[in-house]
């Protein structure tokens, strides 16, 4: 039974450039509305009948009267009203957007690792996240704030050593001054493939 609440469908801008994924029921709603058209992704079929999905051979964008049509396939994800059974969409083209919405992270643990790299900001290191933290380069005690410009990834070992001091005062030196992350393209977070159409649209996008 699919869960028509769970985010499977990825949404590509009418440029065919993925911008994010909805829920089964909001591309449903998405696609009956008129704001958007799903993806026939159609499959060579092998000897026996049987689709080879190592490419497709057509990727054709309909709407949705014409998507309540499609015959549901073996390997198709699907639903069932009183009528009959419907295959699931996929892939949704949005029909009237052509931008890229952008990503701002916020300030976190896990935006500073990525920022960093996981590299100690004093050390040159490579830290995991088990054996890392945040350090307030200003400490709060000072006035130090929760801020991307004031917060770095450190060894938890010289964050102890570190305390409540500034750098300079502990011996330290940052290898960077902090900066805030630039935005990105909202594609480049979408790093779990929730269906295996979607690496025909987002393979160049990560």
């Amino acid at each position: 039974m699919i869960d028509i609440d769970k985010a499977i469908v990825l949404t590509l801008n009418r440029t065919w450039r993925a911008i994010g994924q909805r829920t089964v029921r909001q591309a449903f709603c998405d696609l009956m509305g008129g704001t958007a058209l799903a993806m026939d992704i159609r499959y060579p079929l092998d000897e026996d009948g049987r689709a080879d999905l190592s490419g497709p051979i057509d990727c054709v964008p309909v709407d949705g009267d014409a998507w309540m049509e499609l015959p549901v396939r073996s390997f198709d994800l699907s639903i069932r009203t009183p009528r009959r059974k419907v295959r699931v969409p996929t892939v949704i083209v949005v029909s009237n957007y052509s931008g890229m919405p952008l990503w701002n992270p916020g300030v976190n643990r896990r935006s500073i690792f990525e920022r960093d790299g996981g590299i100690c900001q004093y050390t040159g290191r490579r830290v995991p996240w088990s054996k890392g933290n945040l350090d307030h380069v200003i400490p709060r005690s000072r006035g130090g704030q929760n801020s991307f410009e004031n917060l770095v990834w450190s060894d938890k070992a010289v964050n102890t050593r570190k305390a409540d001091r500034l750098p300079e005062e502990a011996g330290l030196r940052l290898l960077r001054k902090p900066r805030a992350p630039e935005a990105q393209p909202i594609s480049r977070r979408i790093q779990e493939m929730k269906h295996a159409d979607w690496r025909w649209f987002i393979k160049d996008e990560s």
